[in-house]
């Protein structure tokens, strides 16, 4: 079963002093629901847009910093991957040790950018859970610095079963993008716990 979870941007033209994140709601095969993380000039709001019945209303939406201020976080996705038998299998799972997740893999792509372009962050994680049907609360968030100061903190909060999933973040830098190496930390909270994976891209 693969879950995908498109994110619409709404532009706001005035800066807050505040980043949030949005929440995605449980996804069903095949269906697009209405979500959105991203910014502009330092913090964003938006209208999230949701296909009928879905229970996602609004957010304010995470904001990008310092040297990232003008790009824009576009559409969130996010993919199943394993089932949740599948998963437990490969971790050797047990029901006894709760919820757990494991950041599988990072990465941004592509690697070296230009400023202006478009760079994915993606993420597989796999979810653990006693009862593997019971969707579980998850925020998934990514660190971006530059030379140690935080320049961006796109996160969005979803529902998922156990299982792998996929997720993938665009990240289009502004045209005055500062070059460098930029170091991207993912981490994949539930309230039992987080786990944490690096990865980078660089501006030339």
């Amino acid at each position: 079963m693969n879950l995908r979870i498109a994110a619409l941007v709404t532009l706001a033209t005035f800066t807050l002093g505040i980043a949030g994140c949005a929440t995605v709601p449980e996804g069903h095969e095949g269906a697009t629901k209405g979500a959105g993380i991203g910014a502009a000039t330092g913090a964003l709001a938006g209208a999230l847009l949701a296909g009928e019945g879905s229970r996602t209303k609004g957010a304010i939406l995470g904001g990008l910093a310092g040297a990232l201020v003008g790009g824009v976080v576009g559409n969130y996705t996010v993919d199943k991957k394993k089932t949740a038998a599948e998963t437990a299998n490969k971790y050797g799972y047990q029901p006894s040790a709760g919820i757990v997740t494991r950041i599988e893999n990072t990465s941004a792509a592509p690697a070296t950018v230009k400023a202006g372009d478009k760079v994915d962050l993606m993420a597989t994680y796999a979810v653990m859970a006693p009862t593997p049907t019971t969707p579980v609360a998850i925020t998934e968030s990514h660190e971006i610095r530059l030379n140690n100061e935080l320049v961006g903190n796109p996160s969005v909060n979803v529902s998922h079963p156990a299982g792998t999933y996929s997720s993938s973040i665009p990240l289009f830098l502004p045209q005055d993008a500062k070059k460098g190496t930029y170091k991207v930390t993912t981490t994949i909270s539930t309230a039992s716990g987080k786990d944490s994976r690096e990865t980078s891209f660089t501006v030339q």
